[in-house]
């Protein structure tokens, strides 16, 4: 630019329309920025939306793994045969204990004891042959072998109870806070059926295992059972003493026309009360539970840091000759 033309211009006047087209070109910017930009309401369904996505594309992988290693252990089932149940009255009990470990399967009570039939004969081949390179033909390899396979007869049912153990203890836990859920319904005027609905719906990912009961109660229900049979069996089938407890209160308040809502309330803070006593149970139980790790490995190193130092020092005193200092 020409310097008198330069000098001419007066600056002090263009400055404020400088100013001026800043400021509106940065609050156009921010109008496209706002307008563009996803709510915060939307954005936040979304990713709700793409996590139950991927949840359920894991659930369906793994339902469909679960599929593949059911036929194949389908296959085993005759093996079963020799300690299959004879009448239907073992029948039901081997149904309801995994119906309490959350297998309802037709073939689960097959599927379970041929598993129990491969885990003998596995058991007798690895333990007899490893007692045999190691003892020969002696009394102790047919002790070995049928220690070896009673174990692995047994192992299915040991992983059963362990997964009856923790679904139970599942159950205890999110119990309370699915009372709570119905109380909330049932108060806003829905019915009971409307309730555990709403209950199978909302709590399928905090609290699953009671989420897929309820949903079975409702599956039943749609298909015609009356409610007071099916929230008997819901009792029976989870195994939970709470539960099903939960269930005759429903059932005597359905029969009887009082307020659930209020039963259910009650039965809330009972079972919340019993859990809290269950914690500080276990937390008395702490400081004793502490004594055999506190006697096993922290005071054999304390005695030696303590007691060493002394103990060598006598030594050398009263055995001069054996310490080399004499």
């Amino acid at each position: 630019m020409d310097p008198v033309v330069f000098a001419i211009i007066d600056w002090s006047q263009i400055l404020p329309f400088a100013l001026f087209g800043l400021v509106a070109a940065i609050a156009w910017m921010a109008l496209e920025f706002l307008v563009n930009r996803t709510p915060r309401t939307e954005a936040r369904l979304k990713e709700l939306g793409e996590t139950c996505k991927r949840h359920q594309d894991r659930h369906g992988r793994n339902q469909r793994k679960t599929t593949a290693v059911t036929r194949v252990l389908e296959k085993a089932t005759p093996l079963s045969k020799p300690i299959s149940p004879k009448n239907a009255k073992e029948q039901g009990k081997w149904k309801q204990r995994l119906n309490q470990a959350g297998f309802r399967g037709e073939s689960a009570v097959s599927v379970l004891l041929g598993l129990k039939m491969i885990g003998l004969l596995v058991g007798t081949a690895i333990g007899g042959g490893a007692a045999l390179l190691a003892y020969g033909m002696t009394l102790d390899t047919l002790y070995q072998t049928i220690g070896v396979a009673g174990v692995m007869f047994y192992l299915p049912d040991f992983i059963i109870w362990l997964i009856t153990r923790k679904r139970k203890e599942a159950i205890f836990l999110g119990l309370p806070d699915v009372l709570d859920l119905m109380v909330v319904c049932v108060e806003a005027g829905l019915g009971l059926d409307q309730a555990m609905r709403k209950v199978a719906d909302e709590m399928g990912k905090s609290h699953y295992i009671i989420a897929e009961e309820f949903g079975l109660c409702n599956l039943q229900l749609q298909m015609g059972c009356s409610r007071n049979n099916v929230l008997h069996e819901l009792g029976v089938r989870t195994g939970v003493e709470d539960l099903r407890s939960l269930a005759s209160i429903m059932i005597q308040a359905d029969k009887f026309g009082s307020s659930i809502a209020q039963a259910l309330r009650v039965q809330s803070d009972a079972m919340r009360t019993k859990r809290r006593q269950l914690a500080e149970e276990k937390a008395a139980k702490t400081a004793v539970q502490l004594i055999f790790p506190l006697v096993i490995f922290i005071f054999p190193g304390i005695f030696v840091v303590l007691v060493g130092p002394a103990a060598i020092t006598m030594i050398n005193e009263m055995f001069p000759k054996m310490s080399g200092t004499g």
